[in-house]
């Protein structure tokens, strides 16, 4: 019962954070607005993805995009809670990175189902390469993964 606890309040805190960011991002700053934080490193910008992952499908010609990710969020929640139901207690690493990609996946979900798109803000660069931008559901699935990672290699 420990392990539900503990993902659920990773789970809870990390779609808060995402949440209430991409409000504050969504009511600041005008559509495909750009505001330099770190010059030549770090801007805040407001911008939208119909798409995965790095812009994987974010094209405006296509319609279904939409419906699958949302398909294909809810079969990953599903496989989420089935790999919860099967951790130990006390594999602390595989329930903060189920946790993590959870939250990061409801987050995320939100988004397509409520505005049909996945509001991204942080843009990180160095000279003229850009990261794509990103946001906090992202951190969180990417941070969840690695723990998933640790996890693995400590059991074997």
């Amino acid at each position: 019962m420990k392990r539900y606890t503990i993902a659920g309040l990773i789970t809870v805190v990390t779609l808060i954070l995402d949440q209430l960011t991409k409000i504050a991002i969504r009511e600041k700053m005008v559509l495909w607005a750009s505001d330099t934080i770190i010059p030549g490193f770090f801007n805040l910008v407001h911008v939208i993805n119909k798409g995965a992952a790095f812009g994987f499908l974010n094209r405006g010609d296509i319609s279904w995009q939409r419906s699958f990710f949302i398909a294909v969020t809810i079969v990953a929640l599903g496989a989420i809670s089935f790999l919860l139901k099967s951790v130990k207690d006390n594999d602390r690493f595989q329930v903060i990175g189920l946790g993590c990609i959870l939250g990061g996946a409801l987050g995320n979900l939100i988004d397509r189902i409520v505005y049909g798109e996945v509001t991204d803000f942080l843009d990180f660069y160095f000279g003229s390469y850009h990261w794509p931008a990103f946001n906090v559901a992202d951190i969180a699935i990417c941070v969840g993964a690695f723990f998933m990672i640790i996890s693995m290699y400590r059991n074997k």
